[in-house]
């Protein structure tokens, strides 16, 4: 699927509230090629993500095995979030429907070219700001276009 010329990039990155039966969950959304931009996932994260969920159709024979398995594992670790990533069954997928912990342990996948429903009992509170907390603002700081740099997520 080319989504080129159906979709249209929006002009924030907002959280979600997701109201399950143990209590609220605040979730962010990334798509597709989302994947390559990790000060997104950051982003959300900061705005108070507790995990992301990550859709995709990523289905294509040039693209090399593991890459965007190992994306999603990184993008769990280095924010110490969830991950609930969901792809298309496709014989050519090249990126996982699966779970993956704050420390970037994958707890559930499907097989490649299945379907199925994965399940996995996640606990919020592993969700944590400690790596988030020691980045090197001295030396990088990403302005975010639709606040003032100096505006945490979250503020007004």
């Amino acid at each position: 699927m080319n989504e080129r010329g159906l979709l249209e990039a929006g002009s924030e990155l907002p959280t979600l509230q997701l109201h399950l039966a143990d209590g609220p969950l605040t979730v962010g959304v990334q798509i597709c090629r989302e994947i390559r931009f990790p000060e997104q996932w950051q982003y959300l994260a900061d705005a108070g993500a507790q995990a992301f969920i990550y859709l995709t159709h990523a289905a294509n024979l040039t693209e090399p095995a593991g890459v965007w398995r190992s994306h999603l594992i990184s993008r769990a670790a280095e924010n110490q979030r969830f991950v609930l990533a969901a792809n298309v069954a496709d014989p050519h997928q090249h990126c996982p429907s699966m779970i993956i912990s704050p420390r970037g342990e994958g707890l559930a996948e499907l097989p490649a070219n299945s379907t199925g429903i994965l399940r996995a009992t996640i606990d919020t509170d592993e969700a944590a700001d400690w790596y988030l907390g020691q980045r090197r603002r001295d030396v990088v700081h990403l302005r975010y276009q639709n606040r003032p740099t100096d505006q945490a997520p979250g503020q007004s």
